[in-house]
């Protein structure tokens, strides 16, 4: 069977390109081999099934180890109605997982649960069946989501607590190792479960003091680094006998994707599948991973993150201004995670800190995906008359004319917001340019926002239109010294895609501006430049 780069469930070694995340693999395995129960909470589609299936065969390859891997995903809600339906049905659920591989006791864990009925006799049955197994018995639960809208699997977690509690001194057997993995670790369940359940949950937290704090800290970067991209890039270049520049191509991979493995694997599909196929040379350029970017960041184009993405956002109010105001206006905060909104973009895959410690989105087709949602729904409601720009002037036969474009935003500015306040023009200022910019562009290129996390509010727009790049600096006005400072920083973010042309649009608060332009010639960079 002909590989493929995986964009759906499980990837399997046979029939996918994968990246080598053997490093990862033995990280996890030394927490098992010590006894650790944790928790693997990462956001959907970042691999996590994938991992344990990579751990479970590999411990079922060592005498002394059996793994049991699990999903509570398809179960529906019978199992969680109480202990009575549970406990049978958790038996029941590994009987089933391993009926093929492991028949023997599948058909022991069957006949099991037919006299299983709450969570004592199945701590009974836990104790027992380790004991008589005489190996290392590891639990990997995936999807644990699932269940978290009911208490029952809390009860559950407070069950093997206190047999781990008890296992270490001496008092019981249980699992060596205990994994649970989703996208919410055991701390922010209690926020899943409905209202009505919420006393008995407390008094459930009482009785256990906390259903999983035995937990150890999982620190295993899960997102790919640029050299595990290269190792994925080199079987499937082996399997096509070609020889692309891999370093180079990993590194555009990386910096669109910042290592989020689904997407890492979907650039390359669109590579392998739509891109490649349209042409005689088989090699792939970083030029295709370009292209690749642009087809994911096309606004036409839609997939099950990117649905539940928007779902995030729209369903959580605190979550979605948030999000605006780092995206779109380019608001620095400090990446505090006892803060539950950013706590929730972070678990969400939304959110991560940068080196400052500042709060980022995590990637950057994320962050254009996002911006072009919110701007989307600004232009429909609140920036309605920005619409109806879009004039042939601004074209030109390789492109934009970017400089009649500032042009005719300044014109704009000029007449109908003259007379608002600094107050005003400070909130929608930049929001009024980028609604402006949105219908020249749509449908024909994209406008990328490259990510500032510095506490300084300037924000960098990087236009693709056809083949050629337009970047844009958009900054607050103060002063001929800070003035100097900006030139200085488009220059350099000029040199990182190779341009000597840039556009700077000043955005001066002072009651008494003078709406100017300037074409100004900076090191070897002409920067045309207009207030507003």
């Amino acid at each position: 069977m002909e590989r493929e780069f995986n964009d759906t469930g499980l990837c399997i070694p046979d029939r996918h390109y994968m990246a080598d995340t053997s490093e990862k693999i033995e990280s996890i395995l030394r927490l098992i081999e010590k006894g650790k129960y944790f928790t693997i909470n990462r956001p959907r589609q970042f691999g996590k099934t994938t991992i344990l299936q990579l751990l479970s065969s590999r411990l079922n390859l060592m005498e002394e180890y059996l793994a049991l891997n699990i999903s509570f995903e398809g179960t529906g809600d019978t199992p969680f109605v109480n202990e009575q339906t549970f406990c049978p049905a958790f038996l029941r659920i590994i009987a089933r997982t391993v009926r093929y591989s492991r028949p023997e006791i599948s058909e022991h864990l069957t006949r099991a649960s037919r006299q299983v009925h709450d969570f004592e006799e199945l701590s009974q049955f836990i104790s027992q069946y380790v004991l008589e197994m005489n190996k290392h018995v590891v639990l990997f639960i995936d999807e644990v989501d699932k269940s978290s809208d009911n208490q029952i699997f809390l009860h559950f977690l407070g069950v093997l607590r206190n047999k781990y509690l008890s296992r270490d001194t001496g008092q019981d057997f249980t699992f060596h190792s205990v994994i649970l993995a989703g996208v919410h670790d055991i701390k922010t369940l209690k926020a899943k479960i409905r209202s009505d359940e919420r006393k008995s949950f407390d008094s459930a937290q009482d009785k256990y003091n906390s259903p999983w704090n035995i937990a150890a800290d999982f620190k295993v970067n899960l997102s790919f680094a640029p050299r595990e991209i290269e190792t994925m890039l080199e079987d499937y270049s082996r399997e096509k006998n070609i020889k692309p520049d891999i370093p180079a191509i990993a590194e555009q991979l990386y910096y669109y994707t910042s290592g989020y493995p689904w997407l890492v694997s979907k650039l390359c599909k669109f590579i392998d599948e739509d891109i490649v196929p349209q042409r005689e040379e088989k090699n792939w350029s970083v030029g295709d991973v370009d292209a690749a970017f642009r087809m994911i960041a096309d606004e036409a184009y839609t997939t099950t993150l990117f649905d539940s993405l928007t779902k995030n956002l729209e369903n959580n109010s605190n979550l979605y201004n948030l999000i605006s105001e780092i995206a779109i206006n380019g608001t620095s905060f400090p990446f505090t995670i006892s803060n539950p909104v950013i706590n929730l973009g972070h678990l969400y895959g939304i959110l991560v800190p940068s080196e400052q410690g500042r709060c980022r989105i995590h990637n950057r087709i994320f962050e254009q995906r996002i911006y072009a949602h919110i701007m989307s729904e600004l232009l429909q409601t609140k920036y309605l008359e920005m619409n109806g720009f879009s004039v042939p002037e601004f074209y030109s036969g390789e492109g934009l004319n970017v400089k009649v474009i500032l042009q005719r935003f300044q014109a704009f500015m000029k007449e109908h917001y003259s007379g608002k306040d600094t107050r005003f023009l400070e909130r929608e200022g930049r929001l009024l340019f980028l609604s402006y910019l949105r219908p020249i562009i749509n449908g024909r290129g994209f406008d990328f926002k490259e990510p500032n996390v510095s506490e300084e509010r300037r924000m960098d727009i990087v236009i693709t239109y056809r083949d050629q790049r337009y970047v844009i600096e958009l900054k607050i006005w103060h002063g001929p010294k800070y003035h100097q400072k900006g030139l200085t920083q488009l220059s350099g973010y000029l040199d990182t895609y190779s341009l000597r042309e840039g556009y700077l649009l000043i955005y001066d608060f002072n009651k008494n501006k003078d709406y100017r332009q300037e074409q100004i010639v900076f090191e070897d960079k002409r920067i045309f430049a207009v207030w507003v």
